[in-house]
């Protein structure tokens, strides 16, 4: 009977929430209202400045910011508030959050080569949003979390989906389908031509992209080219779509390539780098050891450590508080569901004091997780030290797991504090010397590879013309 009216429900639910596609005019499922998207986006948005960080350029946000609103009263939902903002990574990536939120990683801006290419880009994002595909991906997903549910009356697996709350960064990596991708192709041009920029650079942006995927060697590449996948009929679509008013408006070449000079290169040291098997920040002031073949991820929310078989893992991440560490670590261990206490230490490390709390999580396979939580006091920051692994496991990690935490330490080395990152600087040409003989020696052919895709050369011997503005690494 319970199954009868929940699949009753999803057939109410179903027929009740369709709605109009602002590009089709066609009516399609939607479970989540305008309203609910931009609240989505809301959430997202925060997710993403914590996990990310904004690029500290506001001049360089700003610019961008008026390219993509040139656009938007042009797309299908110009009513919409839109916001663009500069993430930064060095991943190349572009991607749209529901409800109008759009965002341009530094890595995509230093290989965009135009203005125009850079609306092309914007416009592509806009077209997704346009035609709410993140909307009717997470409906679908909704309704098959729904399915699942039958027999449990809606259980709070299906209420976590219908809801707002916790969807956030998950429509993120969505992978939209070829046709949604055709589809913002389209609108990306149509976009564009509508702004009087020239669409006909979504081809060098595409080509671009397809030589930086092919530096990989087929293998997976994180950002724009695994949440967009890219084919060369795509490609091929797009110069079908173009006609000579597309590429009769202006490039605007120089007054890109203006706007990206001195942009930060690749990693910034500064937000924490591994050097020698050992994590430094010098913004933070501190340093920890790195086991010998983990893998580390950095991110401004935190650092995650892994050993090579995904088995065992470290996460460091920092709070400024004055809270009481043994009320701290308890705090830490509430937030994780099913948590059991094992066990309590007050300690001392490296002068600092320290508090360390375990706890087993029980998992639906009925397997135990073990974590071990070490609250280190640093100045006005508590820095925390989850330490995970199976419970069977745990003493086996255990000796690695001590030598990362118990190696924090503050960090007073001038080497390593006053590391700087690279830029992008913008050089004119003599038209006589190969592209390589602008750039520091020592480079790996990779590294040169990628520098010569960034400035539209076949390769580091190409010499560019005489007068020629070309990026460098500086």
């Amino acid at each position: 009977m319970k199954k009868t009216a929940v699949f009753c429900f999803i057939i109410i639910l179903v027929a009740a929430a369709c709605a109009i596609n602002p590009v089709t005019g066609k009516r399609e499922l939607a479970l989540i209202s305008e309203q609910g998207e931009i609240e989505m986006g809301k959430e997202t948005d925060a997710q993403i400045a914590q996990e990310y960080g904004y690029y500290a350029d506001p001049e360089l946000t700003k610019y961008v910011t008026a390219v993509g609103m040139t656009l938007t009263p042009h797309t299908h939902r110009p009513k919409l508030e839109y916001h663009f903002a500069v993430l930064d990574t060095p991943v190349v990536n572009a991607f749209a959050a529901p409800g109008g939120y759009i965002y341009v990683t530094r890595g995509i801006l230093a290989l965009i080569n135009s203005e125009s290419e850079l609306a092309v880009v914007l416009g592509h994002e806009l077209g997704h949003v346009s035609a709410r595909h993140s909307v009717r991906q997470m409906s679908t997903q909704i309704l098959v979390m729904a399915g699942l549910a039958v027999g449990s009356v809606l259980s709070k697996e299906f209420a976590k989906y219908a809801g707002i709350a916790g969807l956030g960064a998950q429509l993120l990596f969505l992978k939209f389908s070829r046709d949604d991708e055709r589809q913002a192709d389209a609108l990306g041009v149509q976009y564009a031509r509508a702004g009087r920029f020239n669409s006909g650079e979504m081809v060098k942006f595409f080509s671009a992209l397809q030589r930086y995927g092919d530096m990989s060697g087929g293998h997976s590449i994180p950002g724009f080219l695994s949440t967009h996948p890219l084919t060369s009929e795509r490609i091929q679509n797009v110069k079908a779509m173009l006609g000579e008013i597309d590429v009769a408006f202006p490039v605007k070449r120089e007054e890109y390539l203006g706007r990206i000079d001195n942009l930060i290169y690749g990693d910034d040291p500064r937000q924490g780098y591994v050097e020698a098997g050992a994590f430094y920040h010098p913004q933070m002031r501190f340093v920890f050891s790195v086991p010998q073949g983990w893998k580390v991820q950095n991110s401004p929310a935190q650092v995650t450590l892994a050993d090579a078989d995904g088995n065992a893992a470290v996460i460091l991440k920092a709070e400024k508080s004055g809270e009481d560490l043994a009320a701290y670590v308890k705090k830490q261990a509430a937030s994780i569901e099913g948590g059991q206490f094992v066990g309590e230490q007050a300690d001392f490390l490296n002068g600092m004091a320290a508090y360390h709390g375990i706890y087993n999580i029980p998992q639906q396979d009925q397997s135990l997780l073990r974590a071990r939580f070490t609250c280190i006091r640093k100045n006005e920051f508590i820095y925390t030290f989850a330490q995970l692994s199976q419970a069977a496991d745990f003493n086996k990690f255990d000796p690695t797991f001590r030598r990362v935490f118990s190696s924090f330490s503050d960090l007073r080395d001038a080497r390593y504090l006053n590391r700087q990152p690279q830029h992008l600087r913008v050089v004119e040409a003599d038209g006589q010397r190969p592209f390589k003989s602008y750039l520091n020696q020592g480079l790996s052919k990779e590294e040169l590879t990628y520098l010569s895709i960034l400035n539209e050369l076949k390769d580091a011997e190409t010499v560019p013309g005489r007068g020629q503005r070309i990026k460098v690494v500086r």
